[in-house]
């Protein structure tokens, strides 16, 4: 396997398992932001606070951040080193 196999399959192992994470964080921190979110402790049912919202949202960003940055270190063209010729004596 040479480097572009092995760069396109950590890019779709990172986008599987941090993306699609991010994806429903970031669902989750929306809803949290509605106001649609609870949190059950114990036998009472309590509103969750907006600074989870926005903790969820931050998460999700940099998690969806983390499979673009694979992407791109390891698919991008790397520029060709020209060798230097020694002068003639």
């Amino acid at each position: 396997m040479n480097n572009k196999n092995t760069g396109l399959i950590a890019t779709v192992a990172t986008a599987l398992l941090c993306g699609c994470c991010g994806l429903f964080s970031c669902i989750l921190g929306v809803g949290t932001l509605a106001g649609n979110g609870s949190l059950t402790i114990g036998n009472s049912v309590q509103q969750m606070p907006a600074t989870y919202g926005y903790v969820f949202l931050c998460l999700s960003f940099l998690m969806i951040l983390v499979p673009v940055a694979v992407g791109f270190f390891t698919l991008r063209k790397k520029p060709e080193v020209a060798e230097e010729v020694p002068p003639a004596s």
